[in-house]
């Protein structure tokens, strides 16, 4: 079975920068999003390693992770975007017949309210480091780091982390409906749950503060990008901006699909819907 998955993962890697045999759908989003914005993949190879394995009978599911990497080419430019998913590879009599991703996008976790802090009058200023909510971003993309909670869906959680390393700081705690926060083993909503994130950003005044602009070339790395795939106006997903491409567009760092200088409008993820609906935050600092 390894020699078929890899064999498998060789052709879909083909796939993704020319006609192959197999016909495959995220191949197909991925091109026509490059040719969308002027860009081109030059090469693109797959690695997997398997982490799971059940078997019943004559069929066997293999789970595995995996790592895309993209040579992409942008009006002269090069740069390599990154791609790590959780698949499953179902074989039938050692033959393999199926293979998906397994989707946590979005996932099941709860929204809840968040209240907004009352105004004391005490200014908790801080000043927004984006080079070293950059480096984090960079360092962690694909990884956990222990110091803090991991989650099936781990997106928001992620990208704050990237917030705090850039120096914004916690408020609300213990108050999980309140604030932005993680400590002591616990966390407020905002923290680690896309949609309570999102309406924290919009209506906070102290502490971490956000500014929301109209279009995506007006954010900055250490910027976020807030997604509500089904445009039902629940928010399922959150990623950080670490760079520009030639265009001038946010390509973004994120968790639970783990990517690294993905572009930002995931028109070629899977959980994309024509009715999709983004909200653009630019981090300020309080002084």
């Amino acid at each position: 079975m390894k020699k078929q998955l890899r064999a498998w993962l060789d052709e879909r890697a083909r796939s993704f920068v020319s006609e192959s045999n197999i016909r495959s759908e995220e191949a197909a989003r991925k091109q026509q999003l490059c040719q969308k914005r002027g860009a081109e993949i030059v090469r693109c190879t797959i690695r997997g390693q398997i982490v799971g394995r059940q078997t019943i009978e004559r069929e066997a599911k293999v789970m595995y992770i995996a790592h895309h990497q993209f040579l992409i080419k942008q009006r002269g430019s090069l740069y390599i975007e990154e791609q790590v998913e959780e698949r499953c590879a179902c074989f039938v009599g050692g033959e393999l017949v199926a293979d998906e991703t397994i989707n946590r996008l979005g996932g099941d976790m709860e929204a809840p309210r968040v209240e907004r802090e009352q105004w004391t009058g005490d200014r908790l200023s801080y000043q927004y480091d984006r080079a070293r909510a950059v480096r984090y971003a960079e360092t962690w993309w694909n990884r956990h780091n222990p110091v803090f909670p991991s989650f099936p869906v781990d997106c928001t959680n992620f990208v704050s982390q990237c917030l705090y390393a850039g120096g914004a700081p916690m408020t609300g705690y213990p108050n999980r409906a309140r604030g932005w926060w993680c400590q002591n083993g616990s966390w407020s909503y905002s923290w680690a749950v896309a949609h309570s994130f999102r309406w924290y950003l919009s209506g906070s005044r102290i502490g971490l503060q956000a500014v929301e602009v109209a279009e995506p070339e007006q954010l900055m790395a250490g910027d976020v990008i807030c997604y509500d795939f089904q445009g039902d106006g629940r928010f399922d997903h959150s990623t950080i901006v670490v760079a520009k491409d030639q265009n001038g567009m946010p390509l973004v760092n994120a968790h639970t699909t783990n990517s690294r200088m993905r572009y930002w409008s995931y028109e070629d993820s899977s959980a994309y819907t024509p009715n999709i609906r983004y909200k653009f935050f630019h981090i300020i600092d309080r002084k």
